[in-house]
């Protein structure tokens, strides 16, 4: 009972002092905030039941246990501008060549996520000279690239483009990017996994386990002051080491050193303790701290502030306040001496340059890993060796889709080439070289003389403006579509059959459309969907969906290149157009509506950037592209799966097909750049598998709409489900991919032979 006694009025003296302390740093918070926090406070802080604790202790056999212990420590990556360049190889060698033995401890280590080869060679050939155990957790390539983004806690998915981004302050600005990448940091730091890694590994060695930061340095008084301290009051589960923050790390060398340890501790737990690290919380933002916070563990940081965007902070765990304080460690020199001083702003310069040697780190994995995928020649929407089986006729599927490839390439030799010039009337600029097709839904008034402006008739369209279709010849869609189709078709069938009469025809329809000199297009679409008295006459940016098969297209030229039929000459003409038409996607009043565009316009426009971006080899756009994507998904469907702004439509039942069809292709390309869409080892990322499903389950319901949609059109979605999540109930069984039609509608966005895509 003294003892609870004395232990009360330790913990309200602490309380007391921690109140003075806050209320200095706030001297301007009203009396009513002041009083919540001292509530908040006693709330905070948990009565350990010592006697209940003993009988644990007792019960459990440990009373008859030796006092063993074992030391790991983390070696991570070196994160400029926090740490110095190589300062984890030279901290350990210094813990090597000078750290004392510990009685009645084992050393051991953690090699973590190292992502430079050479760097954890480094390490790893050190601590075998000095013959010190390790566990090691490699870092994986593949895994990362499964790593998506975490737009969670943000107030909108378009957060880092609105004004309320651009008013934060430019450290919060930091820590709000650090949020976004919050998962891929869990993945490359990993501090909290590889602690949690020790801790199980250390149960099975002794009966209390250190997992503590790799820059931890022990001394003999340090370390005696814990085997002093620890075997006095073993009923307790865990106990806090204070560490001190060194500028230098010779002063460990001096006798009888003793600095004021007063930074965030280290733990130590009792091997049966049920508590871990949580591996949510990022390295950067208080990852050992959100322990703290469970097992009541008073400090400065209970006064600090959160973000909106943090994660919640946690409630109390059922061994909160059974711990005890323990002797102390130091912390090592990060090679940056002025972020080991004392102070308050030193203490904001080390968290942003921390901050930023994250994001660092992460866009500089990020890139690497997208230039590892990214190769010129690579197919992002077609597999190579989906069509190495059609060529091989490895079975009698694939020898019919073979056969139907070259059938449709026959015919394409038949057709075409085209020109933008061809088309019978003239956009309103006049110049037969720009691409020119009215909005297919805008009506000429009727009250109108002339019928100026057009009004809107959503789902009914104007003659002349389908695929295909009598009067279609007037415009330019229709020609465009074959050139997408034909080339396409006939780049496949040369890279099956060999033919260069394929190869040299596909070539040709790139070249006349797209770089003629004389009839080549103008690499724009201003007068892409105009509905006439609007806009000035030029298209509002809707029309730019009508260039949205050019992702595929971008893989037949790459087989073209190869055939020779599309020769050096004509790349770096098409180079120029593709560089021309990406500025104007970025730049033009029509491309920056469409990005904004929270519907299908969306989704087919960040299709087209990124295809654009990936075979120009902009790495850098490419990554923020589909970064851009990844909350455009969150933007578009709702949390059961459904797409509200689709199912508003007139066609309501397409719209939504439509759109789900340019997801898949979007995550199909993101995949071959290193990026997951799919999210399907994230159950809080699976957006689209969420989507697919809501869809599956409820398209036949809209009746109302559902006439002329084909069903052929759920066999890609269906397919690609199977693929990358698990089979439905609702859909039977698949046959064989290859046995399937491969042409349909390109109103459905599928491209031709589908099959043999990723």
């Amino acid at each position: 009972m003294r003892l609870g006694r004395l232990l009360s009025a330790l913990r309200l003296k602490a309380l007391r002092k921690r109140l003075q302390d806050w209320r200095k740093r706030n001297p301007t918070a009203s009396k009513a905030a002041k009083n919540l926090e001292a509530i908040r406070l006693r709330r905070r802080m948990p009565r350990p039941n010592v006697a209940a604790l003993k009988r644990e202790y007792r019960t459990k056999g440990l009373d008859r246990d030796p006092e063993t212990f074992v030391l790991y420590r983390i070696l991570g990556n070196d994160l400029p501008p926090r740490h110095r360049q190589g300062q984890t190889l030279k901290n350990l060698t210094f813990i090597l060549t000078h750290e004392p033995s510990l009685e009645g401890c084992e050393k051991r280590w953690v090699v973590n996520r190292i992502f430079d080869p050479e760097s954890e060679a480094a390490v790893i050939q050190l601590l075998h000279e000095h013959n010190q155990p390790y566990l090691r957790i490699p870092f994986d390539w593949d895994a990362y690239a499964k790593v998506g983004w975490d737009w969670s806690g943000f107030p909108g998915e378009d957060f880092f483009r609105s004004k309320s981004f651009t008013r934060l302050k430019p450290t919060q600005k930091l820590r709000a990017e650090s949020k976004l990448r919050r998962l891929k940091n869990n993945y490359v730091m990993h501090n909290n996994g590889a602690r949690n890694a020790a801790l199980r590994d250390g149960r099975n060695v002794a009966k209390w386990i250190l997992p503590w930061d790799g820059n931890c340095f022990v001394t003999s008084a340090g370390w005696n002051r814990i085997l002093r301290t620890v075997p006095k009051r073993p009923y307790l589960k865990y106990f806090v080491v204070p560490m001190a923050r060194l500028t230098d790390n010779d002063r460990l060398l001096e006798p009888n050193f003793a600095p004021q340890a007063k930074e965030e501790p280290q733990l130590l737990f009792r091997r049966d303790a049920l508590e871990e690290f949580s591996e949510a919380q990022p390295y950067g933002r208080r990852p050992k701290v959100q322990l703290f916070w469970r097992l009541g563990i008073p400090g400065d940081w209970d006064f600090w502030k959160d973000d909106p965007w943090d994660l919640p902070r946690p409630t109390f765990s059922r061994e909160a306040g059974e711990y005890g304080y323990a002797g102390w460690v130091a912390r090592l020199n990060s090679g940056q001496s002025h972020f080991e001083a004392e102070g308050d702003a030193v203490r904001s310069d080390r968290g942003r340059a921390r901050v930023e040697g994250i994001r660092t780190a992460i866009d500089q994995l990020d890139h690497e890993l997208a230039s590892r995928y990214l190769k010129s020649n690579t197919l992002l929407s077609y597999d190579e060796n989906k069509i190495e089986k059609l060529k091989l006729g490895e079975n009698t599927a694939a020898a019919k889709l073979a056969e139907r490839l070259r059938q449709e390439a026959n015919a394409a030799l038949t057709r075409g080439p085209y020109s933008v010039t061809d088309k019978t009337t003239r956009p309103p600029s006049g110049d037969a070289r720009d691409y020119w097709h009215p909005a297919p839904y805008w009506w000429p008034d009727p009250n109108s003389p002339d019928g100026i402006p057009y009004v809107q008739r959503d789902g009914h369209r104007v003659p002349g403006t389908d695929l295909y279709e009598p009067g279609s010849e007037q415009y330019d869609r229709t020609r465009l579509q074959h050139v997408f189709d034909d080339a396409t078709v006939l780049a496949l069938a040369w890279r099956v059959s060999g033919q260069r009469a394929y190869a040299q025809h596909g070539a040709r329809l790139v070249r006349d459309w797209f770089i003629d000199p004389v009839k080549g297009m103008h690499p724009h679409l201003r007068y892409a969907q105009v509905a006439l008295g609007h806009n000035d006459n030029e298209g509002a940016g809707f029309g730019i969906i009508e260039m949205k098969d050019l992702y595929f297209l971008l893989d037949a030229v790459r087989l073209l290149e190869r055939s020779g039929s599309f020769d050096e000459r004509d790349r770096l003409a098409f180079v120029e157009w593709l560089n021309k038409y990406f500025r104007w996607l970025l730049d033009s009043p029509q491309g920056k509506y469409v990005r904004n565009a929270q519907n299908n316009q969306g989704t087919f426009y960040d299709l087209q950037v990124t295809a654009i971006a990936a075979y120009l080899g902009q790495v850098d756009f490419v990554i923020s592209s589909l970064q851009h994507s990844s909350a455009r998904m969150l933007l578009q469907f709702d949390s059961a799966g459904s797409q509200p702004r689709e199912l508003a439509r007139a066609m309501a039942t397409h719209y939504s097909c439509f759109n789900l069809q340019g997801w898949i292709n979007l995550a199909e390309l993101a995949a071959k750049c290193g990026t997951d869409l799919w999210g399907k080892d994230d159950t809080d990322h699976s957006t689209l598998k969420r989507g697919l499903e809501w869809f599956f389950n409820h398209h036949k319901h809209h009746s109302s709409v559902q006439a002329g949609f084909e069903e052929s059109r759920l066999l890609p979605l269906s397919y690609s489900y199977q693929k990358h999540y698990c089979a439905l109930p609702a859909i039977a069984q698949l046959a064989d991919p290859l046995a399937q039609n491969p042409i349909l509608n390109p109103h459905y966005a599928v491209k031709p032979f589908w099959m043999l895509g990723h």
